[in-house]
C-alpha cells in the first residue's frame, strides 16, 4: 500500500520537464512483482504523458487531485460510462476516466453504478480506487456495496482498508456499526482503517452539532 501511495504521489507532483526523473523511476517499476504497485505506475505514466498533451488537471470538485481526468464526453450517458467501467478488456486508465466521469454527475444512479466496480475481479487497484471515490461521494446508497467487500475475508488489504474509510466518510449509524463489527479483525490494516473510519464518523457528528 505505502509503495503504490508513493507512485501516485509522484504522478500527481508530474515532473513535466523530468528535472527529477520521475518518468525514469516510474517506468522501472511499471513491471514490479507486485501488480497493484505495477499497475499504480502505468497510470501514473499515463497521466504524464496526458499533462504533456493537455496541460495541468485542475483539482476536481472534491478537491482531490485525481490519478486520470474524467472522460470529457459530456453526451454520455451512465449506461455508457458504466459499460468504459466495466470492460475488463479496457486499459485501467480508459476504466478509471469513466470512473471519474461517473462521479462528477453526482446521482444516485451514477454512484450505483460505480459500486458494481467492487466486483470486478481483475485487479485489486480498480475495485480500491472504486472504493475511494464511493467515500469522497459519500451517500448512503452504496453502504450494502461497501459492507460487502470489507466483509469478504478474501479481499485485498488496500481494498477492505478504502471500504472502511468509504463507511467512516458516509458516517450514518448503520455504517458505525458497520466498522465496530471489524474492529478486531485478523488483518492490522483493517482494524486501523476502521480506528479511523470510526474517528472520522464521530468527527462529522462534531462538525454537524457546532453548526
Amino acid at each position: 500500500m505505502f509503495r503504490h501511495e508513493a507512485g501516485e504521489a509522484m504522478a500527481a507532483i508530474g515532473d513535466p520537464d523530468n528535472k527529477f526523473g520521475v518518468a525514469e523511476i516510474l517506468k522501472k517499476y511499471s513491471n514490479d512483482l507486485v501488480v497493484e504497485v505495477a499497475e499504480t505506475c502505468q497510470l501514473a505514466l499515463e497521466m504524464i504523458l496526458w499533462r504533456k498533451s493537455n496541460g495541468n488537471m485542475p483539482r476536481s470538485q472534491y478537491d482531490s487531485i485525481d490519478p486520470a481526468p474524467p472522460l470529457d464526453d459530456e453526451n454520455k450517458t451512465v449506461d455508457e460510462l458504466v459499460s468504459i467501467l466495466l470492460n475488463q478488456e479496457n486499459t485501467l486508465w480508459e476504466r478509471y476516466r469513466a470512473l471519474f466521469a461517473l462521479r462528477n454527475l453526482n446521482t444516485d444512479d451514477a454512484t450505483k453504478a460505480i459500486a458494481k466496480g467492487l466486483s470486478s475481479e481483475d485487479s485489486a487497484l480498480f475495485r480500491h480506487e472504486v472504493a475511494y471515490v464511493l467515500g469522497q461521494i459519500q451517500s448512503p446508497v452504496v453502504i450494502s456495496e461497501l459492507k460487502e467487500r470489507l466483509s469478504s475475508l478474501n479481499e485485498s488489504g488496500m481494498v477492505r482498508h478504502e471500504c472502511a474509510e468509504a463507511l467512516g466518510s458516509i458516517g450514518t449509524e448503520g455504517c458505525r456499526q458497520i466498522l465496530v463489527e471489524f474492529l478486531k479483525d485478523k488483518e492490522r490494516v483493517v482494524r486501523e482503517s476502521c480506528e479511523v473510519a470510526l474517528n472520522i464518523a464521530a468527527g462529522e457528528d462534531v462538525f454537524e452539532n457546532v453548526l
